[in-house]
């Protein structure tokens, strides 16, 4: 079943805990990204991202624009295995 997964070639992961609790402890502004991908992110990867980007010294802004360029990235990584 893909529920809300969409037609991707990309490896699926089983995840652990309840994603909605993850979720729920994001920032704002990583909740508002999240909330308009193009793709399903899981909150612990977004998360992961968002803390090393804050240990750098990016602000919340900077941080988003890091998270849409990995999208595009992946993006781009799936259409190349259609």
């Amino acid at each position: 079943m893909n529920r809300n997964l969409g037609a991707t070639r990309l490896k699926r992961r089983r995840r652990a805990g309840d994603p909605m609790q993850a979720y729920d402890r994001l920032p704002p502004e990583l909740r508002s990204w999240l909330s308009t991908a193009a793709r399903p992110w899981s909150p612990r990867s977004c998360a992961k991202i968002w803390d090393k980007a804050q240990r750098e010294g990016l602000s919340p802004m900077q941080i988003v624009d890091r998270l849409a360029q990995s999208e595009v990235r992946a993006l781009t990584r799936d259409a190349l295995q259609f």
